[in-house]
């Protein structure tokens, strides 16, 4: 019996023993990959040599509606038009509801502003009156089409500015996301179409694209693969069915 306790004793001392050891060992620290100061991307795929010099300076406002999972995607776009133009004139308001939204409130009340988006009684923005120095406000809902549309139907404050679209026969350069049609651009693609309209600068468009293709660039050089439109799948038999959660990332 005393043997037995000798052993149990001796193998709880060895055991804390152990313990204490375990404990006493360096903790390796994960060095974190280095992160451009301006982008906020790695800066082994920073976009700042794609970026102008200088932000541009425009007249119009835009605010940007992200639905709340665009927020996490490493790819979302809104970020370069935050990079590329004046700082005063982008805002990214985040959220899924804003009828308690002051901002939002007050600029969907604002006789100068117009909504970015395929409504029936949408207008072409190229027929948006620009030769009076008017400037406009400019709404874009920024995330997938079953979110955009979710965002605009559920939240009536939207319904109050006038609603506009793009008529140019523009083909989308973010070949890294999956888009519902032919015709669908991303939020960048569709701001600089905009842009162009409402400001008549046509160089706009180029600013804004450059770093969207080095934003694709570097996902194609790391393995991505490019996305054709569920239009186009449709059309060639290549579309598969995909559940509600699926189709929203």
């Amino acid at each position: 019996m005393d043997s037995c306790s000798e052993d149990v004793s001796s193998g709880e001392v060895n055991e804390h023993d152990v313990l204490v050891g375990l404990a006493a060992l360096p903790v390796e620290v994960s060095e974190k990959r280095p992160t451009c100061d301006r982008c906020n991307r790695p800066t082994r795929v920073c976009l700042c040599p794609f970026l102008p010099k200088e932000r541009v300076k425009i007249s119009t406002t835009l605010y940007i509606i992200q639905h709340p999972h665009e927020e996490v995607r490493v790819l979302r776009t809104a970020p370069i038009l935050d990079m590329c133009l004046q700082k005063d004139r982008v805002h990214i308001i985040k959220g899924r509801r804003f009828a308690r939204n002051q901002l939002v409130d007050r600029v969907t009340s604002n006789p100068n502003t117009l909504l970015l988006f395929p409504c029936p009684d949408a207008v072409d923005i190229e027929t948006i009156p620009t030769d009076n120095g008017q400037s406009y406000n400019l709404i874009l809902i920024d995330g997938t089409w079953p979110q955009a549309r979710s965002i605009f139907s559920n939240n009536r404050i939207f319904k109050k500015p006038r609603p506009v679209k793009l008529s140019l026969d523009v083909v989308s350069e973010y070949v890294i996301r999956t888009q519902p049609t032919d015709a669908a651009l991303s939020t960048v693609e569709a701001a600089a179409v905009a842009l162009v309209a409402l400001e008549k600068k046509p160089e706009l468009k180029e600013i804004l694209a450059r770093p969207l293709r080095a934003l694709c660039d570097f996902q194609l050089q790391h393995g991505a693969v490019p996305h054709v439109s569920k239009e186009y799948q449709k059309k060639n038999g290549l579309y598969k069915k995909q559940t509600r959660q699926e189709d929203e990332r």
